[in-house]
């Protein structure tokens, strides 16, 4: 995935000009969530409803981020963090808890000692597979990928293992949490969040041109004076946060940052990261934002937004393999 270095004012302009549009779009879908729907006691449905939108906001920003950071670093359009094993580790934490102490034992811990406890396991784990497979004198994308396949498999062997020994009613209830909901968001980790993903979104946005020259590639980039080493475990470090705190907080998805990425890919005519990496955030924000709006209001909720986005996601993902995305 080569970063457009050289590319002309023209497609900066119309990169901006793109952006603007898609500015207007999810504003446009925001204000449709907060508003559509709305018959009487303004304040308090404007309240709920506020609480869901800032998930939904956070997790779009920080998938949208992770996964073009991510495959600017592999140089692969078709990786995700997500596809490294993430959402097997995340419900091996959840089954793990859960057994130790119990569906009502684990009511009882504090959510943000929890929270904080899942982000950290997560980008512990993800610091260290990509410090061992990304880092040394050869780096191989087949390999990161059998890598996350093999790891993926043993955490969810252990966590079927785990969930038979766990009493079925306590397994009902661990079942709500293997899959993604902006329903049932806590509001005491928002703010945590929040933090989380602004700090790296800050560490991000400075590094944009560094992230330029680091999508030419390992040897272009040391050829350009990048500390090539430092840059990428930086940027792997970024990755790992954004998506265990995403995880953390409304559970596994794992294709809709695939999605988003390839459609600002598709969208800004440079591969520029000042351009490609807003453009994602705001893709991700107006399917999120627009389609729990359309759930809600046309669908009634007869369907959940995260089977939605690992349908599309998933097909997206297929057609790229079956074109021959990996290189």
């Amino acid at each position: 995935m080569p970063a457009d270095l050289t590319a002309s004012p023209g497609s900066g302009r119309s990169g901006g000009l793109i952006l603007l549009a898609l500015l207007v779009i999810a504003l446009f879908a925001c204000t449709a969530f907060m508003t559509v729907g709305v018959t009487g006691g303004w304040a308090f449905v404007l309240q709920l409803r506020a609480v869901k939108l800032a998930a939904l906001l956070l997790v779009g920003c920080a998938i949208a981020l992770a996964t073009v950071l991510f495959q600017t670093v592999s140089g692969n359009r078709i990786l995700t963090p997500s596809i490294m094993g993430f959402d097997a580790l995340y419900i091996l934490i959840q089954t793990a808890a859960v057994f130790a102490i119990g569906a009502s034992g684990l009511n009882l811990v504090d959510k943000r000692l929890l929270f904080l406890g899942q982000a950290a396991l997560m980008t512990a784990f993800a610091a260290l597979l990509y410090r061992w497979l990304f880092t040394g004198a050869v780096r191989s994308l087949h390999l990161l990928l059998l890598a996350g396949v093999v790891l993926g498999m043993l955490f969810r062997s252990i966590s079927n293992i785990l969930q038979r020994m766990i009493d079925p009613n306590e397994f009902v209830v661990l079942q709500d949490r293997f899959f993604a909901s902006f329903n049932t968001v806590d509001t005491t980790l928002l703010g945590i969040a929040a933090v989380i993903i602004a700090l790296a979104a800050i560490a991000i946005w400075r590094m944009r041109a560094t992230l330029d020259v680091l999508g030419l590639g390992r040897d272009a980039a040391i050829a350009l004076g990048v500390p090539y080493k430092r840059t990428t475990m930086t940027v792997l470090l970024l990755v790992a946060a954004l998506t265990s705190t995403s995880t953390a907080l409304v559970g596994p998805v794992a294709f809709f940052g695939l999605l988003v990425a390839n459609m600002a890919y598709a969208l800004i005519p440079s591969h520029r990261h000042a351009l490609t990496l807003p453009a994602a955030a705001l893709i991700a924000v107006i399917c999120l934002v627009g389609g729990q709006t359309v759930l809600e209001r046309v669908f009634a909720f007869n369907t959940a937004l995260a089977i939605i986005v690992e349908f599309l996601g998933g097909i997206v993902f297929l057609f790229m393999l079956v074109r021959g995305a990996v290189r």
